[in-house]
C-alpha cells in the first residue's frame, strides 16, 4: 500500500521538481508549461483538462535512446496513446508496446511501422490477433498455452510470425500489490518454477510458422529499484541457458518489460535510466559469459517514465466544505479522469494557480465530483482561503489518466492539450453529451 505522509517544507525550487522542466511562474501564483500559462490553457479548452509538454516527452524519449544504445525501446501505449504521441514515438526512434487491436490500429493507420511494434496481453481476442496478423505486427508475445494453437492456426501453414513468451520470474517488485505482475499466482504469464513456460515453448517449436525470438517479462509498475531487474536477468538467462541445453536453442532477444518508477509527489524516488542500463547491461553480460550464451539483444518497455511527468491535470474547484478538523476541496472531475487514486492509493501534490494564495497553508483533501467516498485526488496543503472558481492544477498526470477514463456519472471525459514554443493545441477534444447519447442507441 502507497503510504499517505503529512508533505514537508519545501523550497519553491522543490515544490517544482515533479513538474514538466518547462514549467516557470511567470507571475505570483500563476505557472505557465511549455511557455503556455495554465489559466489560459484552462480559459481556452475548459475544465477539466490534461496538459501534455511536448518537448518533455520527446526529451524523455532520448534519455532512454542514450541510455540502452543498443536497446530496442518500446513505448508502452497503454500509458496514453493518440496519434499525436504515435508521430513522436515514430520520430525519436522508438517502437511501440501496444495491448489490444485499438492499439494496434490507432498506430498504423497513424503511419506507424508495423514491423516495430509488438502486441502482448493475457487474454487476447480473435480480434486482437487477426489485426495483429493482417497489419503485420512485429512480435506477438505469447501469455498462455492456448494463444499458441489459435496463433498457429491464424498464421497457416504457409504464414510466419515471430513470437515471445512472456514468463513470469517469480519476482515481487511494484508499488502496489495490484501492479506487481512478475510474482508466482497472478493471471499474466508462464511460470519458471512450475515448468509451464518451458512446456510451451517446447510446443512452439513444433510449431513451424511460429518463430520464437525471445522471452519477455514485466515484473510490475512504479518500481524504483534497479535489484528487481538484475535479479529478473539471472532467472531468464538461467531459463534460456536450460533451453539451449534441452532443445539446441539460442534466443536472440530478451524483453524486461517497463514499470519505470516516477516522482508523483516531491522527495519521492525514481528509477534512473541510466543507472538501470550500466547495471543491467553488467549483468546480462556476466549472466550470459557464465552460461556460455551469446548476448541476447535487450529490449525495454517504458510508459509511464515516459509521459508521466508531461503531464498537467488542471481542474476548477466547485466546492469546498469544512467539516470538523477537514477541509474538502471538491473538483470538476475526479476518479472518472483518473482512477488511479481510488485503485492504488496513489497521491498528488496539487497546486492553487491563477492567484497567490494570501492566507496560511492548511490541510485539504482534494475529492471529485463522483458519488464514491473513494473519489480522493490528494491529501495535501493549500491556502487556507481556497473558494468555488479557483484553479487547481496536479502535475505528473500524462499517464494512466485519460486511458484509465471512464464516463462515470455520465461525465465526458477531458481533452488533452499539448504545449509547445509558447503555443497550445488540441490533441483529444473533450468527449461531449452528445457522444455519449450517440452510442445509446435503443429504447
Amino acid at each position: 500500500m502507497t503510504t499517505v505522509h503529512e508533505p514537508a517544507v519545501t523550497t519553491a525550487a522543490d515544490a517544482l521538481s515533479v513538474w514538466p522542466a518547462s514549467t516557470t511562474e511567470p507571475h505570483a501564483g500563476d505557472l505557465a508549461v511549455g511557455g503556455v500559462p495554465l489559466t489560459e490553457i484552462a480559459d481556452r479548452f475548459g475544465t477539466p483538462v490534461y496538459v501534455l509538454d511536448e518537448d518533455e516527452v520527446r526529451e524523455r524519449c532520448r534519455i532512454y535512446r542514450k541510455a540502452f544504445p543498443e536497446a530496442e525501446v518500446l513505448y508502452a501505449a497503454k500509458a496514453f496513446l493518440c496519434r499525436a504521441m504515435v508521430h513522436w514515438m515514430d520520430e525519436e526512434g522508438l517502437g511501440l508496446d501496444v495491448c489490444s487491436a485499438g492499439e494496434l490500429d490507432l498506430a498504423v493507420t497513424t503511419g506507424f511501422p508495423p514491423e516495430r511494434i509488438v502486441l502482448h496481453g493475457n487474454a487476447k481476442s480473435p480480434r486482437d490477433l487477426e489485426t495483429a496478423l493482417r497489419l503485420g505486427v512485429g512480435r506477438v508475445v505469447i501469455d498462455s498455452p492456448s494463444e499458441i494453437t489459435r496463433l498457429a492456426a491464424a498464421v497457416g501453414a504457409g504464414g510466419h510470425q515471430k513470437v515471445m513468451v512472456r514468463v513470469v520470474p517469480g519476482i515481487s517488485a511494484g508499488g502496489h500489490e495490484k501492479i506487481r505482475t512478475g510474482s508466482e499466482d497472478q493471471k499474466f504469464g508462464l511460470s519458471i518454477s512450475d515448468g509451464y513456460a518451458q512446456h510451451a515453448i517446447a510446443r512452439i517449436l513444433d510449431q513451424p510458422q511460429l518463430e520464437l525470438t525471445g522471452l519477455h517479462c514485466h515484473l510490475g509498475s512504479q518500481i524504483t529499484t534497479v535489484k528487481p531487474y538484475l535479479a529478473a536477468v539471472r532467472r531468464l538467462v538461467g531459463l534460456m541457458a536450460r533451453l539451449h541445453g534441452q532443445h539446441g536453442l539460442v534466443l536472440p532477444e530478451l524483453d524486461l518489460g517497463g514499470g519505470h518508477g516516477i516522482a508523483y509527489r516531491p522527495g519521492d524516488e525514481a528509477l534512473d535510466p541510466t543507472t538501470l542500463s550500466r547495471r543491467v547491461r553488467s549483468e546480462l553480460t556476466d549472466a550470459c559469459a557464465s552460461a556460455g550464451l551469446p548476448v541476447p539483444r535487450l529490449i525495454i518497455e517504458p510508459g509511464r517514465a515516459v509521459v508521466g511527468p508531461a503531464g498537467v491535470a488542471v481542474y476548477h474547484v466547485l466546492a469546498v466544505k469544512r467539516t470538523g478538523e477537514r477541509t474538502f476541496v471538491a473538483v470538476d472531475g475526479g476518479m472518472s479522469d483518473n482512477p488511479r487514486p481510488a485503485l492504488y492509493g496513489v497521491r498528488y501534490a496539487p497546486r492553487l494557480i491563477g492567484r497567490s494564495g494570501t492566507a496560511p497553508l492548511t490541510a485539504a483533501t482534494v475529492v471529485g465530483r463522483h458519488c464514491e467516498a473513494g473519489d480522493v485526488l490528494a491529501e495535501s496543503e493549500l491556502p487556507a482561503d481556497v473558494r468555488p472558481g479557483d484553479l487547481i492544477a496536479l502535475p505528473v498526470a500524462g499517464a494512466y489518466h485519460l486511458s484509465m477514463a471512464s464516463t462515470y456519472n455520465l461525465v465526458g471525459r477531458p481533452p488533452v492539450a499539448a504545449v509547445h514554443a509558447g503555443r497550445a493545441r488540441l490533441l483529444v477534444r473533450r468527449e461531449s453529451l452528445e457522444d455519449l447519447r450517440s452510442r445509446d442507441v435503443g429504447i
